[in-house]
């Protein structure tokens, strides 16, 4: 972990010398002077590597190849929620879901629809916490026939519904800031897969 040590305007601020492969001038620098050095000299070589805690810094030694895997995680970062284009294939995904006793994320939007450009990226980072046990998609009611929409009790937009047992079991409307509807929609989650 690498601390970022804080350069105020206006003040000076001493850098600690960490040892000789990464050599800082011992010197007090003010913040143009800190500027002013070479890459070279402001920060150490990435095939370092550095321990910062607290105030004290230093050089714990030269990654290796088994070092730099142990800090490698596999896990997708965000997973891009599934298109759903017609009846069928909303008929298939809750089908497959019901097969597999899971629930399934029906999200429920416009292209246009603000809020839901706004939701998608963090509904996208939370299909991946979830990933494989959960499977998210997502519906342009643009794109669809009414009767879908009818069937599905949409009243409003963005919504995100969990379908379990071929029924729609909870709702979050997607009316109010994205984190918050984030947070709502992890909690209807967790209280199905907990069974709460």
């Amino acid at each position: 972990m690498v601390k970022v040590l804080p350069v105020h305007f206006g003040t000076v601020k001493s850098i600690p010398k960490l040892d000789a492969r990464f050599d800082l001038p011992a010197a007090k620098l003010t913040v143009s002077g800190f500027n002013r050095l070479p890459l070279s000299q402001k920060f150490p070589p990435l095939s370092l590597k550095v321990s910062a805690t607290g105030e004290k810094i230093s050089v714990l030694g030269d990654w290796t190849q088994e070092s730099s895997l142990q800090f490698r995680d596999e896990s997708p970062v965000s997973i891009e929620l599934k298109s759903i284009c017609s009846e069928l294939e909303f008929d298939k995904a809750i089908t497959d879901a019901e097969k597999r006793n899971e629930p399934v994320i029906i999200v429920w939007m416009a292209n246009w629809c603000r809020n839901y450009i706004y939701l998608k990226p963090q509904l996208e980072r939370l299909a991946a916490d979830y990933y494989p046990r959960l499977q998210f998609y997502c519906i342009d009611v643009n794109m669809v026939p009414h009767k879908l929409v009818v069937r599905a009790g949409l009243a409003k937009m963005p919504a995100i519904q969990l379908w379990k047992d071929s029924k729609k079991q909870d709702e979050v409307i997607g009316l109010y800031k994205a984190y918050l509807v984030v947070n709502d929609v992890q909690k209807m989650i967790e209280r199905e897969l907990t069974g709460e």
